[in-house]
């Protein structure tokens, strides 16, 4: 399974793994494309949001530009939530892609956090759908702080869509 070999190629934190994760930048599209592929397989869906998560995790210039590749990724992101709403470990591994993506300050962060916001709906979903589950917990509402924080003109519409959501 691909998308796990890279959701652990891509794991860790320091110079090591940023290495690693520059260097799997190239397997986006096909992560993309996995994930088209095969809506219906939870599998692959988790470990391609995994993947997702993983590759753009981090801080510094090169993470922020694998954050920008990695918001292609939302429409199958979104679409793995709404296919396996009752699977945990696909809405766990999505609610962290969603974090990481919406991380960070800075006009490039703030339209990827205006880019997530149509995924407040479906992280508050996946946290009713999982209540006594801490991983989904926790990824969920680490992707609605995310989504929701900033100070560009945008921030307020998206704290409110967050509110709404819930």
């Amino acid at each position: 399974m691909a998308c796990g070999a890279l959701c652990n190629i891509a794991k860790g934190a320091g110079a090591q793994a940023e290495a690693r994760k520059q260097a799997v930048v190239d397997a986006l599209p096909p992560i993309f494309a996995a994930m088209l592929a095969h809506p219906a397989d939870a599998d692959v869906q988790k470990m391609a949001c995994g993947a997702l998560c993983n590759i753009a995790k981090g801080a510094g210039a090169q993470a922020e530009a694998r954050k920008q590749a990695v918001v292609d990724a939302l429409p199958p992101i979104f679409a793995a939530m709404l296919a396996h709403p009752a699977d945990a470990d696909v809405q766990k591994m999505a609610c962290g892609a969603l974090c990481t993506i919406a991380d960070g300050a800075g006009a490039q962060a703030e339209a990827r956090k205006q880019a997530a916001v149509d995924a407040l709906p479906l992280v508050v979903a996946a946290m009713r759908a999982h209540p006594a589950n801490a991983g989904v917990q926790q990824q969920a509402c680490t992707a609605l702080c995310n989504i929701a924080a900033g100070a560009d003109a945008q921030a307020e519409a998206r704290r409110q869509a967050a509110v709404d959501a819930l």
